[in-house]
């Protein structure tokens, strides 16, 4: 079940029936303010809804209030050790707050950040990961682990009558990370943050995030979500845009195409990859799934699962599926803009 508390990050709401938000983090250094500002702009002209930026010391507040000021995207600052950044974090405008109350000290110092954010009417984000396992939980398996350790820290924010909370459970194992959030959401009801820490490379973080995001996205547990990626952050969150629209959870294009066999008429990977690059960006009002298959033996069979089917020939030319049925014959030369044409036809049927 999806939360059913729903909180508000500067204007985006996270949780009950709101569609699933896509996050990612800045790597740049926060005192380079338009560095770091080009960054998030580019973040957000690729989707990502909010973006998190780190605030170390005190030298950050004032680079932060400024970035804070220009950027046109909620912004969540993430917070270690010392409660005063926390604090002065939300004065300088942060929408939401990222802390881990394990290595941020005493109860009295939670209260005083629990404080602030209630008058700034500002969001907190609590949780844990494999490297922050409360130690009163060591006995217990690695997943109720993270889970009660997670339980520990929402329960000092209630405590002070604090429930404007976003939840995050993330292992650097996909199962553990599945099973520790599936125990926490029969518990409580805030929304989730999902992820996979310490993903790795993209390659690496493309199999770790799709098992571990997939599995708990299809279970209808995850809010809003952050895909890990070495390097740059872009590609967070092409990739998480793809995994929504994959699922079904994101209006969007999805290319299929056939694994390939000894019928196949046409180089059916690079097809794909030139109708996937023609497509690339390009916005549209429902999911659109489009097939390209290799021959027209199995091809318009294969593919009526589809909603658009390209489907190759021997003389270099191409059929047009529309809802299994055959919409057009044409030239490889003019695959885009016919494909534009039926993908209006379908979105307006």
């Amino acid at each position: 079940m999806f939360s059913q508390k729903v909180v508000d990050v500067g204007g985006v709401k996270i949780g009950g029936k709101y569609p699933i938000v896509i996050q990612s983090m800045t790597n740049t250094d926060t005192s380079n303010v338009e560095k770091t500002l080009l960054q998030i702009e580019r973040l957000k002209n690729s989707g990502a809804q909010i973006v998190r930026v780190s605030v170390r010391s005190k030298d950050d507040i004032q680079p932060f209030s400024e970035i804070v000021k220009k950027a046109k995207i909620p912004l969540v600052a993430d917070i270690h050790f010392d409660y005063r950044l926390a604090i002065e974090s939300i004065k300088a405008g942060a929408s939401k707050v990222r802390i881990n109350p394990g290595n941020i000290g005493s109860d009295v110092k939670i209260r005083e950040i629990v404080k602030v954010a209630k008058d700034y009417n500002v969001t907190i984000r609590v949780g844990s990961n494999s490297g922050s396992i409360a130690k009163e939980f060591s006995d217990l398996p690695r997943h109720k682990a993270l889970a009660e350790s997670a339980l520990k820290e929402v329960s000092l924010l209630e405590k002070e009558g604090f429930y404007d909370i976003v939840v995050s459970v993330k292992s650097v194992d996909a199962k553990e990370t599945f099973e520790a959030n599936k125990y926490l959401s029969g518990l409580i009801p805030y929304p989730f943050h999902i992820g996979v820490t310490e993903a790795g490379v993209f390659e690496d973080a493309v199999i770790l995030s799709s098992a571990g995001l997939g599995s708990l996205l299809i279970n209808d547990i995850g809010d809003t979500i952050r895909i890990s990626i070495s390097g740059d952050p872009l590609r967070e969150v092409e990739l998480a845009k793809d995994l929504l629209i994959a699922l079904g959870l994101k209006k969007g294009l999805r290319v299929i195409a056939c694994p390939t066999c000894a019928r196949t008429e046409i180089d059916v990977e690079s097809l794909a990859y030139e109708v996937k690059r023609i497509l690339k960006g390009k916005e549209v009002k429902k999911n659109i799934t489009i097939a390209v298959m290799g021959c027209v033996v199995n091809g318009p069979g294969e593919a009526k699962h589809s909603d658009i089917a390209i489907v190759g020939t021997k003389n270099g030319s191409a059929a047009i599926f529309l809802k299994g049925e055959l919409y057009g014959t044409i030239k490889r030369n003019d695959i885009k803009e016919k494909l534009f044409e039926v993908i209006e036809v379908f979105q307006n049927s």
